[in-house]
């Protein structure tokens, strides 16, 4: 999978439109679209977010991909909310709603926790995950499941030294920003694949991991490179024209950008998947 990720719904709703999904998957080459719902920031759904107008915000995403064609990542975008068990309540509710509403809908794919941090234990994180995917499995039994792994998703090690059995159709999150991270974290990637284990990076960016900064293409066509090879779904960060390395957009257009709406970023970003599409058709 190649895809796209919005940045918080709460704050980028416009962005979440069967229009604009359209145009990557058609200019871009795109066939995933992740909706980043952040759940402990300000607009947050377990803060004082508008709980009912960000589920039908997610459905929103939801049935534009897959009018699209695409698949729809839903993801339970945790950040400061560290511990997973803080909000666990809520999320069984969250998933159990998502699950029965798309149960059999091949397309979807729910993200259960987005970046474990601030010291949250592997433990914690595979004692959340057994109390969430219970909830989807219920609703159906056959979607992908991706569980985030420690240290803002970049302790592969430890999920694959404790992996959650008996679920089925489950991977492992892994993020990287390519300005910061560079052949230490790609080699543990690609060990973990090597082995066996399931990686799905579900966010990257070409930045600095908080988002903004210049751009590294050398770095990011090394691990563009490294996932092709091994087969490892990406999607990038972010879907919105806030100020910042890691917005796709440098405007207001949110239906049918073209190439001048597009940040350096994007523009990278759009010109690999297309040489990729052309080589993988060769």
């Amino acid at each position: 999978m190649r895809g796209v990720s919005t940045h918080g719904i709460a704050w980028f709703p416009q962005y979440v439109n069967a229009e604009l999904f359209g145009n990557l998957k058609r200019e871009w080459g795109i066939n995933t679209v992740r909706l980043a719902m952040y759940t402990g920031e300000e607009g947050g759904y377990t803060t004082d977010g508008n709980k009912e107008e960000l589920r039908k915000l997610v459905h929103q995403g939801v049935d534009a991909a897959i009018k699209q064609d695409l698949y729809v990542i839903v993801d339970w975008h945790t950040l400061s909310d560290n511990n997973p068990l803080i909000s666990v309540d809520e999320a069984k509710r969250f998933f159990d709603e998502m699950s029965h509403d798309y149960a059999g809908k091949p397309n979807v794919i729910y993200e259960i926790r987005n970046e474990p941090n601030g010291g949250t234990t592997r433990a914690q994180v595979k004692q959340y995950a057994e109390q969430i995917i219970p909830v989807i499995r219920a609703n159906d039994k056959n979607a992908l499941i991706l569980v985030g792994t420690p240290n803002w998703c970049q302790n592969i090690e430890a999920a694959g030294a404790d992996p959650i059995t008996g679920a089925g159709n489950l991977m492992y999150t892994m993020h990287f920003y390519a300005a910061e991270y560079h052949e230490e974290l790609r080699n543990a990637m690609v060990s973990a694949v090597e082995s066996g284990f399931p990686v799905f990076v579900s966010e990257f960016g070409l930045t600095q991991a908080s988002g903004d900064g210049a751009i590294d293409t050398a770095s990011a066509q090394a691990w563009l490179n490294a996932m092709d090879e091994h087969d490892i779904s990406y999607v990038i960060w972010n879907l919105s024209n806030k100020n910042e390395g890691s917005a796709l957009f440098v405007t207001g257009e949110t239906r049918n950008p073209q190439t001048s709406d597009l940040t350096a970023e994007a523009k990278w970003y759009r010109d690999y998947l297309k040489q990729h599409a052309t080589e993988a058709n060769r």
